[in-house]
């Protein structure tokens, strides 16, 4: 059937595509995809739909939604937590099931949109922790090999909102994560800035792993961060842009005023929030279709009734006036599919 894929989206925009399945088991999930790679059919697999821009003209092939499910542990004293979870999985709903638990390695990453399937990929993270710090291997169809393959988090490739799930995208479907969590009911210490002043804690202070959690997700409300109907400043990608990552003599051109943080040697990462603001794009920037959000200077929203195209247009006019002000080239971190920057 065909379907529209702006109903799959958090940011709500995208075409048709030309078939539609919804794989609520892995049997489906691995026949699907690999019956459509043997007729030589595009396939575009959607989890959460919070990290895709599909174009308005959709999608001429078979669009996956994954909508698997399960979540089984095992834990003993020493090795911890060790958690697998399916990759339909809402993550959020697995933080908060973790967290409940007293797992702890993951809870501030809360609030953040979309399915388990999809955090390898970018290497989601947030306020100190990414995924790539917990996952001990990840479970795949090689779309290529035409078999299952086990990753282990040294073979997953990752690094900065990276991996090689997303270097090498579309070779391998996710099946599902294996996290490896500390029995703790105490966070590692909080550095952020944001999280310190809403605890009303001292910067490296720990704390309960439940109140980390609702501390994260009060403050990414306050940004627009997490879903909520109500609020169209919720309905973006999240960050459109990340943070470049320049060399120590790249970041010595930007301003003495420009966040700078280190990203390993002769590396320095700055923020793309900064360099869009300073550059003149504030909140609220475009118009009543797409526009900046009114809390985040790195979301782009979708105001109501914008077209893919409305959000990409706004995008390049953000990326030309920081190339054009600071020198640095923004790079998009939403998978776009059928357009471009």
């Amino acid at each position: 059937m065909s379907e529209p894929l702006s109903h799959y989206t958090t940011l709500g925009v995208g075409g048709q595509a030309r078939n539609f399945v919804v794989a609520d088991d892995e049997r489906t999930l691995i026949s699907t995809v690999a019956e459509c790679d043997a007729r030589g059919e595009p396939v575009l697999i959607i989890g959460g739909g919070s990290n895709l821009v599909i174009a308005d003209e959709g999608f001429d092939g078979t669009a996956v939604l994954v909508r698997t499910h399960g979540l089984t542990s095992d834990v003993d004293s020493c090795s911890g937590a060790m958690v697998t979870v399916a990759a339909g999985e809402p993550w959020d709903e697995v933080v908060a099931h973790c967290v409940r638990k007293e797992w702890a390695g993951i809870e501030a990453l809360s609030g953040i949109p979309g399915s388990i399937g999809a955090t390898p990929i970018q290497n989601v993270g947030a306020y100190g922790q990414q995924v790539s710090d917990v996952i001990a291997r990840v479970r795949t169809w090689d779309r290529r090999k035409g078999t299952q393959q086990t990753l282990s988090a040294a073979e997953c490739g990752f690094g900065y909102r990276t991996s090689v799930f997303r270097q090498d995208l579309g070779r391998y479907l996710i099946l599902d994560v294996t996290m490896q969590l500390n029995l703790s009911a105490r966070s590692a210490p909080v550095h952020y800035q944001d999280l310190v002043s809403y605890l009303a804690a001292d910067t490296g202070d720990r704390h309960a792993i439940d109140q980390l959690r609702a501390a994260v997700l009060a403050v990414r409300r306050g940004k627009g961060m997490v879903l909520d109907p109500g609020d169209p400043d919720t309905r973006s990608t999240g960050s459109f842009f990340t943070n470049p990552i320049l060399t120590t003599a790249a970041a010595q051109g930007l301003p003495q005023s420009a966040p700078r943080y280190s990203a390993g040697e002769g590396l320095v990462k700055t923020s793309a929030a900064w360099l869009i603001q300073e550059a003149g794009f504030t909140r609220g920037f475009g118009n009543d279709r797409a526009s900046i959000s009114s809390k985040h200077t790195l979301a782009l929203t979708n105001r109501g009734n914008a077209s893919a195209t409305d959000v990409l247009e706004l995008a390049r006019v953000i990326r030309a006036g920081v190339q054009s002000t600071f020198g640095v080239t923004l790079e998009p971190e939403p998978i776009l599919v059928n357009c471009s920057l």
